[in-house]
């Protein structure tokens, strides 16, 4: 599972620095500049909820170990 969220945080950070060329500065909200933000903030989601996945994981594993 470790392995799995890792992966998909450095997929997403990936798109990120892909993404991040694509962005027009001058028109950053036309075309192709719009998609590339949209993906942005799908990958800065990603890499939130998996940081949250990671928390709950390990505050189960910690109820666990206290019974």
């Amino acid at each position: 599972m470790k392995m799995l969220i890792l992966l998909l945080q450095i997929i997403a950070l990936v798109f990120i620095a892909f993404n991040v060329t694509k962005v027009d500065i001058e028109n950053p909200f036309k075309e192709e500049s719009l998609v590339a933000l949209i993906t942005i903030l799908g990958s800065f989601c990603v890499i939130l909820l998996m940081q949250i996945l990671k928390l709950s994981k390990r505050i189960e594993s910690q109820q666990k170990n206290k019974k």
